[in-house]
């Protein structure tokens, strides 16, 4: 374990410079064997259709996800499971604090958020990167998602794998500053797994999420698995969420400022977010969840506009039938109503967001459509 003492600057700069070694070497090879096309069509079926074998990819990958696949020895499917039957209870409004703190959280940091500006950049479709994030996150904290042989484990793997894509197409390039550290480091993938573990956990606070002790011990455990699968250094994992939550704190002091990159991620989120909620009733809201959950000074950071969406739709939803009074004081017991139902219609949009041609459509398992009461997912 990582003690406190020893989150030294000196010592997370040395972070900044490590990677992946054995994702790196696996994408080196597969890159000078000049088998990338069939390894993307290869590793689509792989999430996708869990009776594809391992036997059918080659060799390089092939190792790759075999000495990747297991979990560590401090695992306890106890705590696994207990993490999972939170999501369960809890992810509309989980999916309302990915949004709305943890994926802006990223763009708060300033040399993080340049290699996903980078890769946004490439991409065709802007939207591409965040719906697969999110696609991650379902699949490893679904049912099973982290069995052996599970989707969320092989999604883990498949996103280890890119990370270290995006690092040799970044490198390769030549424009890459130094001064960012390498891309993807140990450090940069440290906070991002806090921004699901912590960050989600202390925005479940601020929604008015009541969570005991266990439970949130369980879901900081889940994903702590899941940055061993995707290759975190252990020094970097804290083992308890109070343990996570100072790191966290060390990370943001370290990482935040203000850049324009940062500012137009955050614009592009918020206008991913009004695309795909329906009609009107919740222009605003993602802005003021914004703020809210992350506090002024990152807001600000990020030049979230300041919203006062409870004037501007109190009448209409309210016409509906869908808040009271009570749900729009974000700091009232009404709030977590409002966070799990606005993150249930952003999960019903993500099923029909364009991710370009051939992109595989979201997934949502059964189990958690009917929990979530997620409509709409026939028609995409």
């Amino acid at each position: 374990m990582m003690k406190e003492r020893a989150w030294t600057d000196d010592f997370l700069n040395t972070m900044r410079e490590q990677c992946d070694p054995l994702a790196d070497e696996t994408v080196r090879n597969l890159f000078q064997q000049g088998k990338v096309p069939a390894t993307n069509a290869l590793m689509k079926q792989l999430v996708v259709n869990e009776q594809v074998s391992l036997e059918m990819l080659a060799p390089p990958l092939r190792d790759y996800f075999e000495q990747t696949g297991q979990l560590p020895s401090w695992a306890e499917p106890r705590l696994i499971l207990q993490g999972e039957e939170l999501f369960g209870r809890h992810g509309p409004s989980i999916v309302t604090a990915l949004f709305c703190a943890s994926l802006p959280s990223c763009y708060a940091a300033s040399k993080l958020v340049q290699v996903l500006h980078l890769t946004a950049r490439l991409e065709s479709n802007p939207y591409r990167r965040i719906v697969e994030t999110m696609q991650m996150i379902i699949d490893v904290m679904a049912p099973g998602g982290l069995a052996q042989g599970g989707r969320g484990l092989r999604s883990a793997q498949k996103v280890r794998l890119m990370h270290a894509a995006v690092r040799h197409l970044i490198l390769q390039r030549g424009t890459w500053n130094s001064e960012w550290g390498q891309p993807i480091n140990q450090e940069d993938m440290a906070f991002t797994l806090l921004t699901f573990s912590t960050i989600v956990l202390r925005s479940l606070d601020r929604m008015g999420c009541v969570l005991t002790d266990a439970e949130r011990r369980a879901y900081y455990h889940a994903w702590r698995v899941v940055g061993h699968v995707m290759g975190i250094d252990a020094r970097l994992m804290p083992e308890t969420p109070e343990e996570g939550a100072r790191f966290e704190q060390v990370l943001q002091r370290r990482l935040f400022g203000a850049t324009p990159e940062g500012q137009m991620m955050t614009r592009a989120l918020l206008q991913l977010m009004e695309h795909i909620t329906p009609g009107n009733l919740f222009d605003g809201l993602p802005a003021t969840l914004m703020r809210h959950l992350m506090g002024k000074d990152t807001a600000e950071m990020l030049a979230v506009p300041a919203s006062d969406w409870t004037s501007l739709l109190m009448g209409p939803l309210q016409a509906l039938g869908w808040v009271s009074h009570e749900m729009v004081d974000l700091h009232g017991p009404g709030a977590a109503k409002l966070a799990g139902m606005f993150g249930r219609r952003l999960v019903e949009g993500l099923f029909w967001v364009n991710r370009g041609p051939e992109r595989v459509p979201f997934r949502l398992p059964t189990t958690l459509r009917d929990s979530w009461d997620v409509r709409g997912w026939e028609r995409a």
